[in-house]
């Protein structure tokens, strides 16, 4: 049968029409014969002339009604219930036409026979064409995936019509956790029950699980996909509702269910107010618009309606694909927002202060920063210029040209850091915390937050691509763990967050519960249908034990196992229920400006010693796990290593470069 089916699909179209044709007529003859069977019990009409040329009408009125109403267009393999309708309105006129050459013909047809032929004829086309369907869309027959689809409802039900249509998986059964659609039959395919997943896998041979259950909560579609894990199939799901509702996606676009999926929470709804208070009307900034947060961030604040978006980027290709990007958005939802794209870097004062008093920018958000921790540990003197001085340009040019508010993209890292980007991220929320506390009236505010999903250098990309090269997947430690948020999450956390600042807040995001990264490491390689083990070298392999191997590489510079949110533990609650504030440590901007003058001549003097030195005097709880410097371009350039091994055995300003 297999090899009959292959056969008929490779048949040109006028081959197939006329096959249909034949076999249509066929039919018909067929059902008239038997309903003269059942109707008179006699064989007898047979013999009668008259009988057969009323025959011969209906069985011509049938396929010319056949062909005018369009059954001969459609595929065989794509039809839906509704071609029932066109065979049935053909064999009521087949049926009348019966009637009618039989009265015409005198031949003595009983008044019933139309009906019972009709009847038949709506049975046997139709049925012909399911049972051929059925065939068509069998996976053996046609070299599709089978599929189990989960979800029996209305996304269920177009999915299931979408993949009959398509080239790639043939679905095989329906799971839905609802006990009133388990049992029944969806689309030609049975609905059972979750817990028959396993047998059904086993029975049907079933090599993808898709998810069609676009507007399920995370919480529930994460209980579900960690009880699917253990079973080795690939999960697939289709697009979220949002994404469905607003044409961004159809139900059909098929995505392998990722980490992002998983660690993601049901979001808060926002407060409009917040949203808006700093944005609408107003012209906003962002520096770093082009990076992972800067460009979501002004994704949510164009949907504000600003008057005008200032795009701030020392990258040119990241500030070209954001502006593409809003202006097009801006464009189909008909906002007159201006949107203004400015390369330059936060270390140009001159050039900042420029961009603000151009466009009189009022709301700044500063997201600009080196944020990866071995690279800003390895080059150190670039990490502080531009988190610590970058950040000290834009304060003092939102302060000195009198902008409305300035909030500071902070991270998690910044509490007891024990690497040089934490570090300099809390000396710049201490400059802004100085500047709020000098009487100034810019409203400066901090929002600190921890990963977020899906962020360049991220270490799900990382996991994903490593999967997909067939591992190792690298983990630094058994131990570790992280906190996760979304982007658009914290994108909308931050915007609101900022306008609950009254001057000098540091406000603190709720990250939910921390995350194991070896747990994440091994569900997402099960997520792939694959089965994890863990090595104790990245060039060991076992494939007897599984398909992906796990290897512990151990910490990298200044990565630490736990990371924290607050340095105190005296958190105060706002009006938003994930978005708290801290009391924190503060420097007087004089005192400040001492120390920050130093670290400045230590930086251009290149004295890493000094620098160091300097991190350990500011109040930020400074606290490295290895006392060697880790900066490229000292390392290469020191002739000895024990002149730089340990600080505190190195007076300040000590090796220091011209």
């Amino acid at each position: 049968m297999p090899t009959l089916i292959r056969t008929l699909a490779t048949l040109s179209r006028p081959t197939k029409i006329a096959l249909q044709v034949s076999l249509d007529a066929t039919l018909v003859m067929l059902s008239f014969i038997g309903a003269m069977l059942l109707r008179l019990e006699s064989a007898a009409f047979l013999g009668k002339a008259e009988v057969w040329s009323a025959l011969v009408i209906a069985v011509v009125a049938a396929i010319l009604a056949f062909r005018w109403l369009g059954l001969y267009r459609a595929l065989v393999r794509f039809i839906t219930g509704r071609i029932l309708i066109t065979v049935g309105k053909a064999a009521l006129i087949a049926a009348v036409a019966l009637h009618l050459a039989g009265l015409a013909l005198d031949a003595g047809l009983p008044r019933s026979v139309p009906v019972i032929f009709a009847v038949f004829v709506f049975l046997s086309v139709g049925g012909l064409r399911f049972i051929v369907r059925t065939f068509f869309r069998n996976p053996d027959t046609l070299s599709k995936r089978p599929v189990i689809i989960y979800g029996a409802g209305e996304s269920g039900l177009q999915l299931l019509n979408a993949l009959f249509h398509g080239r790639d998986y043939a679905p095989v059964a329906l799971v839905d956790d609802d006990p009133h659609l388990q049992n029944l039959t969806v689309g030609g395919l049975t609905v059972f029950s979750p817990d028959r997943l396993p047998r059904l896998v086993r029975e049907t041979g079933a090599q993808v699980i898709l998810l069609a259950i676009p507007s399920l909560g995370r919480v529930r579609r994460r209980e579900i996909v960690h009880a699917l894990e253990d079973l080795h199939l690939e999960i697939k799901t289709i697009p979220g509702m949002s994404d469905i509702i607003s044409g961004r996606a159809r139900i059909s676009e098929l995505r392998t269910v990722s980490a992002e999926d998983l660690l993601g929470r049901d979001p808060v709804a926002p407060d409009p107010d917040l949203l808006g208070r700093n944005i609408a009307g107003r012209v906003v900034m962002v520096s770093g618009a082009g990076g992972s947060i800067g460009s979501e961030l002004c994704r949510q604040i164009l949907s504000q309606k600003p008057l005008a978006l200032v795009l701030y980027e020392v990258s040119e290709y990241a500030l070209y694909t954001i502006e593409a990007e809003l202006s097009a958005t801006a464009k189909r939802l008909g906002h007159d927002t201006r949107i203004v794209p400015v390369l330059g870097s936060v270390q140009h004062r001159r050039r900042i202060e420029a961009a603000i008093r151009a466009f009189g920018v009022q709301t700044i958000y500063h997201a600009a920063a080196y944020k990866h921790v071995p690279l800003v540990e390895e080059n150190v003197i670039e990490g502080i210029r531009n988190n610590v001085f970058g950040t000290l340009a834009i304060a003092r040019a939102a302060r000195k040209l009198d902008v409305e508010n300035f909030i500071l993209i902070s991270t998690d890292k910044a509490v007891r850091p024990t690497n040089v980007m934490g570090a300099t991220k809390r000396i710049a929320e201490l400059i802004c915390q100085a500047h709020a506390r000098d009487g100034s009236a810019t409203v400066f505010s901090m929002v600190r937050f921890g990963n977020v999903l899906g962020s360049s250098g991220s270490v799900i990309p990382r996991f994903r691509a490593q999967i997909e090269n067939g591992g190792p997947v690298t983990v630094t430690h058994r131990e570790i763990t992280r906190y996760f948020m979304t982007i658009p999450e914290a994108a909308q956390l931050v915007i609101q967050a900022g306008a609950l600042g009254q001057g000098g807040d540091v406000f603190v995001l709720d990250m939910g519960e921390p995350v194991k990264i070896m747990d994440l490491a091994f569900s997402m390689i099960k997520l792939h249908g694959l089965t994890p083990y863990l090595v104790d070298h990245p060039d060991q392999l076992c494939p007897d034990q599984g398909d992906i191997p796990v290897c512990v590489t151990g910490l990298r510079k200044g990565e630490k196992l736990f990371e924290e949110l607050l340095i105190g533990n005296n958190p105060a609650q706002t009006r938003h229920p994930r978005i708290m504030t801290a009391s924190e440590v503060s420097v007087p901007l004089p005192a400040l400006m001492s120390i920050l003058d130093r670290l400045l001549v230590a930086c251009r003097k290149v004295d890493l010693p000094t620098i160091m030195a300097i991190l350990h005097e500011l109040p930020i709880d400074y606290a490295p796990l290895s006392q060697e410097i880790s900066d490229l371009l000292w390392c290469a350039e020191t002739d000895s290593a024990e002149d730089h091994a340990a600080w505190p055995d190195i007076a300040v300003g000590a090796g220091a470069r011209a």
